[in-house]
């Protein structure tokens, strides 16, 4: 999974993280600046809509990487 978060953040995109922990619709988005938002997904139409809920303090995005194999 580094390999992947390597290469996503070599090509300048931010990583996808999906959690069963999370509602329905949400995910976690990890950025190479080392940003972990929290993010809401939907579509209407052909249309997908994305609303950030929440940029995670340092410590929780810390225990996301931690829970997920990320460090």
């Amino acid at each position: 999974m580094r390999n992947l978060l390597a290469k996503n953040f070599g090509r300048n995109l931010p990583f996808l993280i999906l959690s069963n922990k999370l509602p329905k619709g949400q995910v976690y988005k990890e950025y190479s600046d080392g940003r972990i938002e929290i993010q809401e997904i939907s579509s209407a139409g052909k249309k997908i809509k994305v609303k950030v809920l929440k940029t995670l303090a340092v410590k929780e995005a810390d225990l996301v990487r931690i829970e997920y194999g990320l460090f």
